[in-house]
């Protein structure tokens, strides 16, 4: 009786449960949050005073973001999550390339969905759907988009495990996760340490929440772009 209780325990005892044990803490970085996950330490959000930021002029210069969305290939009729959507810099492009699908615009922040909800009033978009989300979870249905999108926002979720285990199930089967992060192997990105990855820390992440790399679309100036599927 004690092995079959042990067995049911072992049965039960997911990988996301055991990844949630190894979240550790310890100060180490000013724009840290003091909280580690598989050996890297997980970055402050980035406050809507920020938002000014996300909408610079030169911000296509810099990081090609209609290149991003060319390699996204999206479709007119593709329903995509962009989470961590901010001000909606990616949001709008987006609706604008999948007339007949549903663009949900995810953020944690009241200030970010207010900007939001300004702009599709007065841009009069229809197929962009504001969600305010959680620490834990994105808030969408399971089996709900075709696409994630998720630009510089992965290494500031205080709750990754929990977080991408509710990306999973809103994302269909044969679903793909775009995972943009400044290049954390190159200096000359100019961006603070905690708020870049490395290809290797996020495969091995992402690994752990049940997501394997498609490939990295290596034509940014300053950002990986990785395609995930799921395992």
């Amino acid at each position: 009786m004690r092995f079959l209780g042990l067995l049911s325990f072992l049965l039960l005892a997911t990988p996301a449960t055991a990844q949630k044990d190894s979240y550790t803490y310890k100060s180490d970085d000013p724009n840290g949050i003091g909280k580690w996950y598989m050996g890297r330490e997980i970055a402050h959000v980035m406050g809507f005073q920020g938002m000014f930021w996300l909408e610079r002029p030169e911000r296509e210069t810099e990081e090609r973001t209609t290149r991003l969305l060319e390699n996204m290939e999206i479709s007119e009729t593709n329903d995509i999550a962009d989470i961590g959507a901010g001000s909606g810099y990616h949001v709008f492009k987006m609706a604008q390339l999948a007339p007949k699908g549903t663009i949900y615009a995810v953020d944690i922040q009241d200030e970010m969905l207010a900007a939001l909800k300004i702009k599709k009033e007065e841009r009069k978009v229809a197929n962009v759907e504001i969600v305010k989300g959680g620490e834990t979870t994105v808030n969408l249905p399971a089996n709900s988009v075709d696409k994630v999108l998720i630009v510089d926002v992965y290494h500031e979720m205080n709750f990754p495990v929990e977080m991408m285990a509710s990306i999973k199930a809103a994302l269909r089967p044969e679903g793909k996760l775009y995972l943009i992060e400044y290049r954390g192997e190159d200096p000359k990105v100019p961006i603070k340490r905690l708020h870049k990855m490395t290809e290797a820390q996020a495969v091995k992440e992402m690994k752990a929440t049940g997501f394997q790399l498609e490939q990295n679309i290596d034509n940014l100036p300053w950002q990986h772009c990785m395609v995930f599927v799921k395992q």
